[in-house]
C-alpha cells in the first residue's frame, strides 16, 4: 500500500523540500498552506499524489477540517506520518519585546502543534478500527530547543516546549504504537533568512540593543547562507519514517560538534560568556 504523510507548512523551506522527497519516493502527501497559490508548484508536479489543505495552525476549525480531509481520503487506513513543520521565529531582548509578540510565538510553535497533534492522533492509530501500522509524529524543533541564545528567548522557549511535548507524547502513546520523534535542525538554507532585513526594530529603538540587533540580523543571514540544504532535512525525515526503530531525536546541522555537541558539554557560565561575546553583548 502507498504510504502517506501530512506535513504542515509546505509553502517553502523544510516543508516543501520534505514533501518533494516523500512524493518522489511514492508517498501520498497532504500538505498545509495558508494560501492556495502556495501549493501550486507541488500540485502541478504531483497532481495524483499531493493534496493541499488551507490551514492555519492557530485556527481550530481549520485544523479539524484538515484532519477530516485526510481521514476521508485514506478511508480505513492509518496515516504513516504527521510532520509538524509550521513555525515562526520571534526575536528581540526580553526587556523590550512586547508580550503580545511572545504570545503569538507560543501560539504558533507550541499550541498550534499541540492542536494539530490532537486532531490527527485518531488517523495515526488511536482509532483502532483503522487498518495498517500506527504512524509517527515528527516534530521539527531546532538547536534552539537545547541551546538558548540571547535575543532569541521567545523562539528558544517555544522549541524547548516542543522537545518536552514530544517526549511526553511518545511516552503516552506507547500502547497505541504511535511514535514521536524530534528533528532539531541548525541553520537551514530557506527563504526565512531573506526576511531578516524586514524585522521591525522599532520596539528597540533608542535602547542599548538597537545597533546590536542590526549586527545580529546580518550575522543570522550569513549563518543561513551556510546552513544545510532543506532537502537534507527532508531526506532525514524520509529515513525516520522508513526506520522501524528510529532514534528519539536527530540533530542535523553543519559543524555539528562545534555548534551543538561542544556547547552542551561546556559549563553554563562558560557558554554564557561565549554567547555574549558572539552576540556583541559584552
Amino acid at each position: 500500500m502507498t504510504k502517506s504523510a501530512f506535513i504542515s507548512g509546505v509553502s517553502t523551506g523544510i516543508g516543501e523540500a520534505s514533501a518533494r522527497v516523500l512524493l518522489e519516493q511514492g508517498f501520498r502527501v497532504f500538505g498545509s498552506v495558508r494560501k492556495a497559490a502556495d501549493a501550486a508548484k507541488l500540485e502541478a508536479d504531483f497532481p495524483d499524489r499531493f493534496t493541499s489543505v488551507i490551514m492555519d495552525v492557530t485556527n481550530d476549525k481549520a485544523v479539524q477540517k484538515a484532519a477530516a480531509t485526510v481521514e476521508k481520503t485514506l478511508g480505513n487506513r492509518k496515516l504513516d506520518a504527521l510532520v509538524n513543520n509550521s513555525g515562526i521565529a520571534v526575536v528581540g531582548p526580553v526587556a523590550h519585546l512586547p508580550v503580545e509578540d511572545v504570545i503569538h510565538q507560543m501560539d504558533v510553535n507550541v499550541i498550534g502543534m499541540y492542536r494539530v497533534i490532537q486532531a490527527f492522533l485518531p488517523v495515526l492509530g488511536m482509532d483502532k478500527t483503522r487498518e495498517g501500522k500506527s504512524g509517527k509524529v515528527i516534530n521539527i524543533s531546532s538547536v534552539a530547543g537545547k541551546i538558548a541564545s540571547p535575543i532569541f528567548a521567545p523562539y528558544s522557549m517555544s522549541k524547548h516546549a516542543v522537545e518536552a511535548l514530544t517526549n511526553s507524547l511518545r511516552r503516552e502513546l506507547v500502547w497505541y504504537g504511535i511514535d514521536a520523534i524530534i528533528v532539531g535542525p541548525g541553520a537551514v538554507k530557506t527563504p526565512i533568512w531573506d526576511k531578516t532585513d524586514d524585522i521591525d526594530h522599532t520596539p528597540f529603538k533608542g535602547t542599548d540593543y538597537e545597533e546590536r540587533l542590526k549586527t545580529i540580523s546580518e550575522a543570522a543571514k550569513k549563518m543561513g547562507e551556510g546552513g544545510v540544504e532543506a532537502r537534507e532535512v527532508g531526506e532525514l525525515i524520509h529515513r525516520i519514517i522508513e526506520n522501524p526503530k528510529p532514534k528519539t531525536r536527530y540533530a542535523i546541522l553543519n559543524k555539528k560538534f562545534l555548534m551543538f555537541t561542544l556547547p552542551r558539554l561546556l559549563p553554563t557560565r562558560t557558554l554564557d560568556k561565549i554567547l555574549a561575546k558572539n552576540f556583541g553583548l559584552t
